[in-house]
């Protein structure tokens, strides 16, 4: 007999486990895929072509030490078997670095290709920016002169015109002599004249010293008073009666 108690239900298996997704078995089963690394760029593969181009030239001086060595050994060597085989040894090795030096030359080229791309491709960039900049500012052009008005910026040149003239006149008037009479240029051209001629005739005063009041002729009043004291001392004085 059963004493009433419940039985426990067993662990969830994956065939019930509806939830499980697919995506979720394969990864508790196998692990989670490793994201894929970025695809080179052209600077990438440049660089990396410029690193094989400089092992082959290396390899190729290496090459070349060994190869002077063997030319050496040949000059100083007489003809037969040993020198042969010396040349056969040079031969081969002439053989590898001409090999070398056109694998290198292939690979330069790749890598002179792949700065074109790059270069062309940062210069298609520069020109977008360049574009969308132009753009930008023609915008902001166009909104600051909505904001400005032709015919109050001529109508305010105007007013600064019409001020200037004002002032000048104002000027001119402010500079205006009083109670002084029109001299004729020729009157002044021939006094100068007169000038140049005799000048004592105009600075003789100033030269002596003298007061203008000074050399002032004399007028008729003296002479009227020496002769009214002249005829007093002709008439004979009145004798007391």
């Amino acid at each position: 007999a059963v004493c009433g108690r419940r039985s426990r239900p067993g662990p969830p298996t994956l065939a019930h486990s509806p939830r499980t997704a697919p995506h979720a078995m394969a990864s508790r089963l196998f692990g989670k895929a490793t994201p894929k690394a970025p695809a080179p760029t052209t600077a990438d593969i440049s660089q990396k072509l410029g690193a094989s181009a400089d092992g082959i030239d290396g390899k190729i001086q290496k090459l070349e030490t060994e190869l002077a060595r063997y030319t050496s050994q040949m000059k100083n060597m007489k003809d037969g078997p040993a020198k042969k085989q010396v040349q056969k040894r040079a031969m081969q090795i002439l053989k590898q670095k001409k090999m070398y030096e056109a694998q290198r030359d292939r690979t330069q080229q790749q890598q002179f290709n792949m700065d074109q791309i790059g270069f062309t491709k940062d210069t298609l960039v520069d020109t977008k920016d360049t574009v969308n900049a132009m753009k930008a500012g023609l915008k902001d052009m166009k909104k600051e002169f909505k904001k400005m008005d032709l015919g109050k910026i001529e109508d305010l040149q105007d007013d600064m015109a019409d001020m200037m003239e004002q002032a000048e006149e104002i000027q001119s008037t402010l500079g205006r002599s009083y109670a002084q009479d029109d001299v004729d240029d020729a009157d002044l051209e021939a006094e100068l004249a007169a000038m140049e001629d005799d000048p004592s005739l105009f600075f003789q005063a100033e030269e002596s010293g003298e007061a203008d009041y000074l050399s002032l002729p004399s007028t008729g009043t003296g002479e009227a008073s020496a002769t009214t004291a002249t005829k007093e001392e002709a008439l004979p004085s009145a004798q007391p009666a």
